[in-house]
């Protein structure tokens, strides 16, 4: 009796220690889910607006939200195709394209985090077709009406770029000349696609207020939040990888940049206080394309350089894209 009492007290603290083990692990898998939905998760409620004609959130964007309803009414009034592709990994993918003219240069727009397609694209419509182009905006896995539930800051939206362009060369126009084009999240994940392999079609790349990497625009934001950011970022990335199936820092803008050899123009805003301007410095910097462009915003916040100064915006592309496009006749808007 009195050995299996020892035996007893003397399995006692593993037993202990195993419990707290336990508990930890318990507590970190918590916190991981937590951090998932928070950062990656898209329910359905969370797509469906309650305002008629959407625009984001922010009294940065109160000066241009007139503007902004109006570009949304303007997009409803024109004739448009609802477009559908299947991901690599199953998901049903919705887009509208617009189309200026048959033959013209065709733009594909990817919008930003948590938005949608009409809401953050449709002023880019209006200015594709002021210079002559096509569009097609794209609801991002996650939003809008496609499918999916994770959002990945563009770790594997940058492949639906790829299925969306070859779609478009199947099925409307063989030999378009196409531009990739996106806005925060949606430039990042139009700069991760630029280092892959894409068809010849794809002649350039727009990339507007874009971060440098998932993990730095992640930590950027906790620390506006007064969060610890390199105690929390760990449970974020844990919870990417358990819930998400992706990995946050397995690709990144400015590592693509490294490989990118497509014509690029980057824009933003010397006053967003959401992706800091540095960071489109930074993946200019790093861009391995012999054809780059920065330009920069003055006064303009996150995802507003073309409402704030749209002659800059339209000279800045015009000047970019005419020897690429081969247009021999200046496309700026005239007033």
């Amino acid at each position: 009796m009195s050995e299996m009492l020892l035996k007893g007290e003397n399995a006692m603290p593993f037993l202990i220690a195993g419990i707290v083990i336990a508990a930890i692990a318990l507590l970190v898998i918590i916190i991981s889910l937590v951090c998932f939905f928070l950062v990656f998760y898209s329910s359905k409620r969370s797509r469906v607006y309650k305002e008629e004609y959407p625009t984001p959130k922010g009294e940065v964007y109160d000066d241009y939200r007139g503007q902004m309803v109006a570009w949304i009414k303007g997009i409803r009034s024109m004739g448009h195709r609802d477009l559908f592709v299947t991901s690599y990994d199953g998901l049903r993918l919705h887009g509208q394209y617009y189309e200026y003219k048959k033959g013209a240069p065709t733009e594909i727009l990817f919008h930003g985090y948590r938005g949608g397609a009409e809401r953050d694209m449709a002023g880019g419509v209006h200015r594709c077709f002021a210079l002559g182009r096509n569009a097609l905006i794209v609801d991002q896995r996650g939003a809008g009406i496609s499918e999916g539930r994770v959002i990945t800051f563009g770790a594997k939206e940058c492949r639906d770029v790829k299925t969306w362009v070859e779609y478009f060369i199947d099925n409307v126009d063989k030999d378009a000349k196409i531009i990739i084009t996106g806005i925060s999240m949606g430039a990042a994940t139009v700069m991760m696609a630029a280092s892959m392999e894409l068809p010849e079609n794809v002649v350039g790349v727009l990339a507007d207020c874009g971060y440098t990497s998932t993990k730095e625009i992640i930590k950027k934001v906790m620390r506006d939040i007064k969060l610890p950011a390199d105690v929390f970022y760990p449970f974020v990335k844990l919870g990417a990888l358990i819930f998400g199936g992706f990995d946050p820092d397995a690709a990144s803008p400015i590592e693509s940049m490294k490989k990118c050899s497509l014509p690029i123009v980057f824009f933003h805003g010397d006053e967003d206080a959401f992706v800091p301007c540095y960071m489109s410095e930074q993946n200019y910097a790093a861009c391995a394309s012999e054809q780059k462009k920065l330009v920069i915003t003055k006064g303009a916040g996150h995802g507003l350089c073309f409402p704030v100064d749209r002659d800059l915006y339209y000279i800045a592309l015009d000047e970019f894209f005419r020897p690429i496009l081969q247009n021999d006749s200046p496309q700026i808007p005239t007033k």
